[in-house]
């Protein structure tokens, strides 16, 4: 769905709006909370959005765009070896969880998958859209990876990126309550399952 401006910004909207989700989760999330987060009158938020869900839909959208397009870009970095974007996509996570934000929210798209998925066809899809990109871009990093001697030949390409995937996400998820120094022990770990 492609929201009709009304005379304010709808990106801003929509970052309001993912925050306020990314706090409470969908159900948490009222119409009055989005009332709030975003400084509009519910007529000009359904106007635009025509229902809460097509609001989470659109913000959920803008996070998971902003969020792997920068890993996707990060994997893509031809200039510096596989095995080195690979630590750095999940250092990022791990920067992201530590940077001292209160109530440490994790991932929005991990978040609503554990919320929705499977129960609301439209985040399911959006979901295994995300895993999807971002296990095709690992995938490719891997074959990088093996071609520039960074990261073991014999481990076929696809079944390494999908365990890459299952530690990006397990790190967002342990990100919620665990210490720096842990997350980074496991990005150690899983760096040296590479070689």
């Amino acid at each position: 769905m492609s929201p009709r401006a009304k005379g304010f910004d709808v990106d801003r909207v929509l970052d309001a709006a993912m925050s306020a989700f990314w706090e409470k989760g969908y159900a948490g999330t009222s119409a009055q909370d989005l009332v709030e987060s975003t400084g509009l009158g519910r007529g000009s938020l359904y106007h635009t959005f025509k229902s809460k869900h097509d609001l989470f839909e659109a913000a959920l959208r803008r996070y998971d765009t902003e969020w792997t397009s920068r890993l996707v870009g990060i994997l893509e970095d031809g200039d510096t070896p596989a095995a080195d974007r690979i630590r750095a996509v999940l250092m990022s996570v791990v920067e992201e969880e530590t940077a001292g934000v209160p109530g440490r929210r994790g991932c929005l798209v991990v978040n609503s998958a554990v919320e929705l998925a499977g129960r609301d066809p439209e985040i399911t899809d959006l979901v295994r859209d995300t895993f999807a990109r971002v296990t095709d871009a690992l995938t490719a990093c891997v074959e990088e990876g093996h071609r520039d001697g960074t990261v073991d030949d014999r481990r076929a390409a696809r079944p390494l990126a999908l365990y890459l995937l299952n530690s990006l996400y397990g790190l967002r998820v342990l990100g919620k309550g665990t210490d720096r120094a842990t997350l980074t022990g496991i990005v150690d770990q899983v760096m040296t399952s590479l070689r």
